[in-house]
């Protein structure tokens, strides 16, 4: 592809995507590259009413922007990597992952309710995961289905009167929110979490080779690991599955779980891994199957 030509890149609608989408161009551009932003909307942003679970699509943030891929309407997708199957259409790869930033879960309370404890909160989130950790550690929270971009959910925690509101600390910083968070961290991050990915056709090699030098190495083996475990295990992006490889000092660790809806069982394992290690996701799968996690993903299944 000559440097002339532009490169087409898809991306959602929400001002995240669009910052997301943004970045990539940047990084594009700054090698020599022209590019267009061509906003689509997804599924997910079409159906606001239910929560992810419950739209019964896979590949809900994804999958329109996978057929403007195949037909040729843009040349790259611009995407957060937790919202990724872990199997991609036919002839559809991620070509480029971006260096991660942020991976956590954190809390954004309503301004009056910043007196009562973890133990005590009626939560908004639309998140299987994040509400089972939750209950795993406060017995008596409430919760309740929230959608839309940052800026919609911002508005109904204080206009629908939540206690708070859980978000990916990734979305936050990218918008430059001045908010007051709390760290959640007693919820595993969702595979992937905090990471910019973009998908092209396995066909277009020169679309490929000019992703490739966007790459970060580090960041695409170590989702590399968190989406086979997820793969493995048998989960959707919905299922309150958790998985993070960490950086402390110069050693990596695996930490993976599962949550029951009820928040009563959670079976977890940490563990310090060589990244250079094959099959460590799927070592660590089979390991959270043999102590139980078929059990609890089987229960999912029949009761969402």
């Amino acid at each position: 592809m000559t440097k002339e030509k532009i490169i087409k890149i898809g991306t959602r609608s929400s001002p995240l995507a669009m910052w997301q989408a943004e970045l990539v161009a940047q990084k594009l551009q700054n090698l020599g590259h022209k590019t267009q932003i061509i906003p689509i909307v997804s599924h997910g942003d079409k159906n606001l009413t239910l929560p992810i679970y419950k739209l019964g699509i896979v590949g809900v943030f994804t999958k329109d922007l996978d057929i403007a891929l195949l037909n040729n309407q843009v040349d790259i997708a611009v995407h957060s990597l937790k919202d990724i199957p872990t199997t991609l259409p036919e002839n559809i790869h991620i070509a480029a992952v971006l260096e991660r930033d942020f991976p956590e879960d954190v809390l954004v309370r309503n301004p009056k309710s910043t007196h009562k404890n973890f133990d005590h909160l009626h939560i908004a989130t639309g998140s299987l995961r994040r509400q089972s950790y939750w209950k795993n550690t406060f017995k008596n929270c409430t919760f309740s289905d929230i959608r839309g971009n940052i800026q919609t959910r911002l508005q109904k925690l204080e206009s629908e009167n939540f206690d708070g509101v859980i978000f990916s600390l990734a979305g936050l910083k990218r918008m430059e929110m001045n908010i007051q968070y709390e760290i959640l961290d007693f919820i595993t991050p969702a595979p992937a979490q905090g990471v910019v990915a973009v998908t092209s056709l396995i066909d277009n090699d020169k679309i490929s080779t000019i992703l490739n030098q966007i790459d970060h190495k580090e960041t695409e083996r170590i989702t590399q690991i968190e989406r086979e475990f997820l793969q493995v295990l048998e989960g959707g992006c919905s299922a309150p599955i958790g998985a993070h490889v960490s950086k402390i000092k110069n050693d990596f660790w695996f930490k993976s779980g599962i949550v029951n809806l009820e928040g009563t069982v959670k079976i977890e394992i940490e563990e310090k891994i060589n990244l250079n290690e094959k099959y460590l996701g799927k070592r660590f799968a089979e390991k959270l199957k043999s102590l139980g996690a078929d059990k609890i993903l089987n229960d999912i299944k029949n009761n969402i």
